[in-house]
């Protein structure tokens, strides 16, 4: 069993090698996360629906046409000159009627802006799920990579140190060490295969999260491209973020609704007027006519109105409140995420020199015990130091590289527009466009219809 897993993973490591044809490359794994997310899908249904707000709306703004169909038999007794008798009839009645609000005080014009203001923070909320989806994919592709360099290390270092185990039971033969020099290297061997098994059962972790965040295994993946430029200091990334982070405008958007729902629950006090309209015919041919005016005004409705007006402003202080706060977070996230890369970058630079120290100090090491002055636990000791300064180099490599995406992400520019991955994207402004005139079964329809088509393929 553990000789089948390793093969497993050397095979898996050799299709991660940039050698080879048609390698699997980070802007292909970003496309493909961005069209196979289910979460993006998910929240275009939620945007979707946000527009059909926008419709809802609109269409309070036009007449309502209903019609009532009514039928009924009637059986009665009846009492004549030659006696009681029964009476039965049968009667049926259609009356066709029409409804408009001529004037409401602006209650529903101001619906309208409230639902365009919730579209656009919407959309905003669909922006921040793509800049999610796509540092997955980065960070599940850079994990990836990094778990097959770890796996081929480990397997260096496995190799190495069966060399050591073989010139220590050879030297042991000769009398040159003793026994526990021997032992030594055995422990050494067996903690080399446990570590190698754990480097081989990350890579498969890693496997598995790259497969869902783009919705298929990692093939042959090339080499990380160069990696996004920055601004030059963090003071200009979060100016960039200030200006550009989805969750600042959906916040902004969010006040304006705020701003929109008080002025609703002002115009919620004002009279509404009315027009009806109904015509009526039944089964003799008797037809009728109105046509009425109404007008009503809530006057007193125990304190209602006055309660839903406090609400909305304390919903509007709520709003200013939470867009304040959103700002904070987001210049702290860059802030954070600048730390992080500086780190990294310092972590690669130190790795580096521990790397060159370490291999000159194995090196000589391992001359000196051949010349019979340094134990075998003193070339293993060594040859340990090198491997976890290399290992160090690679996570510090990693770190790096993922560091840069989430700097952009902080600042809001980690989407397919901005990356230029030349793929096609979703339009938020083709459905809404669709919807926003509200548009029943006519030929606005018929262009939703295929509108909805394309979205569905």
């Amino acid at each position: 069993m553990r000789g089948w897993l390793l093969s497993i993973v050397v095979v898996l490591v050799g299709l991660g090698s940039p050698q080879g044809a048609g390698a699997e490359t980070l802007a292909d794994a970003l496309t493909a996360a961005y069209k196979n997310s289910n979460l993006l899908d998910q929240n275009r249904a939620v945007l979707r629906a946000a527009d059909e707000d926008v419709a809802q709306a609109v269409s309070a703004l036009r007449p309502v046409v209903a019609y009532t169909l009514q039928g009924a038999w009637q059986r009665a007794d009846v009492m004549g000159p030659s006696g009681a008798s029964v009476s039965e009839a049968l009667s049926a009645s259609l009356a066709l009627s029409a409804e408009l609000t001529i004037w409401d005080g602006g209650r529903r014009q101001l619906g309208i802006e409230i639902a365009k203001a919730s579209v656009l923070a919407t959309r905003q909320a669909l922006i921040e799920v793509e800049q999610n989806v796509l540092l997955f994919a980065v960070q599940s592709y850079v994990d990836v990579r990094l778990a097959q360099e770890v796996v081929a290390l480990r397997q260096s270092n496995l190799r190495l140190i069966t060399q050591e185990l073989r010139a220590s039971q050879d030297r042991f033969d000769v009398g040159e060490i003793t026994r526990t020099d021997v032992s030594i290297a055995e422990a050494r061997l067996a903690a080399s295969r446990a570590a190698l098994a754990a480097a081989e059962g990350q890579l498969m972790i890693a496997r598995e999260a790259y497969k869902a965040a783009t919705g298929a295994y990692p093939g042959n993946l090339a080499p990380l491209p160069r990696a996004p430029a920055l601004p030059r200091t963090m003071d200009e990334a979060q100016a960039v973020a200030r200006a550009t982070h989805p969750s600042i405008r959906q916040a902004q958007q969010q006040v304006t609704v705020a701003d929109l729902q008080v002025d609703l629950a002002e115009a919620g006090r004002a009279p509404t007027i009315g027009l009806g309209a109904t015509l009526r015919t039944d089964d003799e041919d008797l037809q009728s006519q109105s046509l009425g005016l109404t007008m009503n005004q809530t006057l007193y409705a125990g304190g209602r109105l006055s309660s839903l007006q406090r609400r909305a402003l304390a919903g509007k202080d709520a709003a200013r409140a939470g867009l304040q706060q959103t700002a904070v977070g987001v210049v702290q996230n860059v802030g954070v995420a600048w730390a992080n890369l500086a780190v990294a970058a310092a972590s690669i630079e130190a790795s580096d020199l521990q790397i060159r120290a370490s291999q000159a100090a194995f090196d000589g090491v391992r001359e000196e015990a051949a010349a019979g002055t340094r134990t075998t636990l003193d070339v293993l000791d060594a040859e340990q130091e090198l491997l976890d300064a290399r290992n160090a180099r690679l996570q510090a490599e990693a770190q790096r590289y993922v560091a840069v995406y989430q700097v952009l992400s902080t600042m809001g520019l980690l989407t397919v527009d901005h990356l230029q991955l030349g793929i096609p994207t979703y339009d938020p402004e083709a459905y809404y466009g669709a919807v926003e005139k509200a548009p029943s079964h006519s030929v606005q329809g018929k262009k939703l219809d295929r509108i909805l088509d394309k979205i569905g393929n």
